[in-house]
């Protein structure tokens, strides 16, 4: 049984001017997320700045989602560290709190090998009894988990149940499919390979699109898992120049400015993160006028 199907939004964090987690506003993001049809939660990823969040927060907003979601959809959190026993104890502290589930990313900067990355998780998945998705981004960390070790993971590991695929290496996908036959998992880590990811047998996307078009996001599973291809993935290919936007510079920088110019009040970033240069921030608000949000 997968954990979800369809579009899980990797929810930003957002803060108030001084640094510290707007709570209230981030109430105001999950239930909008439930009223637009979202698929699933994904908190403290990438997207959620977790890496500039002190333990404590990083545990704090997980606790918090959850509380907030209420049952009503699953909830993700990424617990992944570069240190396996960081990442257990976050992944262990996760699973008292409640989650449906964690995300691992692959540990970045050590550039573990084949052999260290099958331990390393492992090792944090036997810590714990919730599923895991195990996330491959290796423009982010510098190492790619290969087909086999991803595999080799989910047939020998109970719980390790699939991955989020950032590789952008189609090619890589379709090789791990079909090693897989059935026992991964997959969704797409890029909003623009939602129907590319699906055709090869995902199970939906874990989306920084969704922020700002929860529901577009889930009809473009929706859709495509109806059987209306077509209406798929020409709702994919309308959402093209708004992802290639809100990709222009390092996510989230780009999604949280154009949470804040729809009056959503996602905050600044956390440094080192900055926010967008002006010409950057134009072609964002163009393509979001012509994609309808603004």
């Amino acid at each position: 049984m997968s954990i979800f199907t369809g579009a899980g939004v990797a929810i930003i964090t957002p803060f108030h001017e001084d640094g510290s987690v707007n709570y209230e506003k981030f109430a105001e993001h999950i239930e909008a997320q439930v009223a637009g049809g979202t698929d699933a939660i994904v908190v403290c990823g990438t997207t959620g700045e977790a890496s500039t969040l002190t333990h404590e927060e990083h545990l704090e907003v997980i606790r918090f989602c959850v509380e907030k979601t209420a049952g009503r959809i699953p909830v993700i959190a990424g617990t992944g560290s570069n240190c396996t026993e960081t990442a257990v104890y976050l992944s262990q502290e996760a699973e008292k709190a409640g989650v449906d589930g964690v995300l691992l990313v692959t540990p970045y900067y050590n550039k573990a090998t084949q052999k260290g990355l099958y331990e390393h998780f492992r090792i944090i998945a036997e810590s714990i009894h919730v599923p895991v998705l195990l996330y491959n981004i290796p423009g982010r960390t510098g190492v790619t988990i290969q087909p086999e070790t991803v595999v080799k993971l989910c047939r020998e590991v109970p719980n390790i149940v699939g991955v989020k695929d950032a590789t952008g290496n189609i090619s890589m996908v379709a090789k791990l499919m079909s090693l897989a036959d059935g026992c991964v998992d997959l969704y797409s880590g890029n909003d623009n390979e939602i129907i590319p990811i699906l055709a090869l047998g995902g199970k939906g996307v874990i989306s920084v699109l969704s922020n700002v078009a929860p529901r577009q996001t889930h009809e473009i599973c929706e859709k495509f898992f109806a059987g209306d291809v077509a209406a798929s993935c020409r709702m994919q290919l309308e959402a093209i120049p708004l992802v290639d936007a809100l990709f222009c510079e390092v996510n989230p920088i780009p999604v949280k400015k154009a949470m804040n110019l729809m009056g959503m009040e996602a905050g600044p970033l956390r440094r080192p993160l900055t926010e967008m240069e002006e010409e950057d921030a134009a072609k964002l608000e163009a393509a979001m006028k012509d994609y309808g949000l603004l």
